[in-house]
């Protein structure tokens, strides 16, 4: 029978996203794809070192021993490579090295494999390129550009820590566009009048929904298990305050989904939360706000909506 991806949540990642490719990429940048091919193969056994999101598919992975047939796992993390198949060898070998659950990869010499993304059932797209994750957002798929940020892999700690922004990221835009043309008022008065209407889904509420399943796993798995602790945690960092809270609140309950914590900052800079909830990766859409935010945690910009269209 074939492997199903439809129960499962499914990630897709660049090598970019996960591992350091610093040193690689100026091989390839200041002598060209064939010195770039011969580092690559010279190096083939030494081991890449660890990216921004490394902490977060860790961990990810680390939560399939929730199931009891590892050949049914809740996470499913796939390579999406721009490599070729001889230059991605060392990639597969870093993931061997560092004993990380993923075993398919797609290498596509040159071009954005982001077009697999609905094939494989994707629910998130991760690159620290910005001209493939906008290519991915513009084609209506979920993804998001991994930044230059700063990050912890504390071994000794197995929880999950995952924040969203929501409006242009679990949310659509309609009501950031309100603010982005009327101002604070009327985007409360907005939320305020269709507080019963759940919100569009942004590019995320699909990877939502599947940590949810795997929150909810968590749960039923403690049934049997009375002294697990729960490691994976999920929080929502936004711009909203009062009233427009109820709103976002109720488009969470209607999606079946709940965040463990909820911060409606009301334009406190969210940096001040993030350090001190420490998640291994947070998602924004606004690049105002990552500027600050990556200075202490993993962020990841999700390009889509009316504050990131140009001109």
């Amino acid at each position: 029978m074939p492997y199903e991806l439809e129960n499962r949540l499914v990630i897709g990642v660049a090598s970019s996203a996960v591992f350091d490719l610093g040193e690689s990429d100026a091989v390839f940048r200041r002598e060209g794809e064939a010195q770039y091919r011969k580092y690559q193969e010279q190096h083939l056994h030494a081991p890449l070192g660890k990216g921004i999101a490394f902490p977060f598919i860790k961990r990810l992975l680390a939560l399939n021993d929730l199931c009891s047939d590892p050949e049914d796992p809740l996470v499913e993390v796939v390579l999406l490579s721009q490599n070729d198949p001889d230059t991605g060898l060392r990639v597969m070998k870093t993931i061997e090295h560092h004993g990380l659950g993923m075993t398919r990869a797609i290498f596509m010499q040159g071009r954005s494999p982001y077009e697999f993304i609905p094939a494989l059932n994707i629910a998130l797209f991760l690159s620290a390129s910005k001209r493939d994750v906008d290519a991915a957002i513009n084609a209506g798929y979920p993804a998001g550009q991994v930044l230059d940020s700063q990050f912890d892999d504390d071994e000794d700690d197995p929880s999950l820590r995952i924040a969203f922004d929501f409006d242009g990221v679990l949310a659509g835009d309609e009501s950031e566009a309100v603010m982005q043309r009327a101002g604070l008022d009327s985007f409360h008065a907005h939320e305020v009048l269709n507080v019963a209407q759940p919100h569009n889904p942004g590019p995320l509420k699909e990877f939502f929904v599947r940590i949810a399943r795997i929150q909810a796993a968590e749960e039923h798995h403690k049934i049997s298990n009375p002294g697990y602790e729960n490691r994976l945690r999920v929080s929502i960092v936004t711009a909203r305050s009062a009233p427009s809270h109820e709103r976002a609140l109720n488009t969470l309950k209607s999606w079946g989904v709940m965040a463990n914590d909820a911060f409606f900052l009301g334009g406190i800079e969210k940096r001040r939360v993030l350090q001190v909830l420490k998640p291994h990766i947070f998602f924004d859409d606004q690049s105002a706000h990552l500027k600050s935010t990556s200075t202490v945690v993993p962020s990841v910009h999700i390009p889509f909506g009316v504050t990131n269209q140009v001109g």
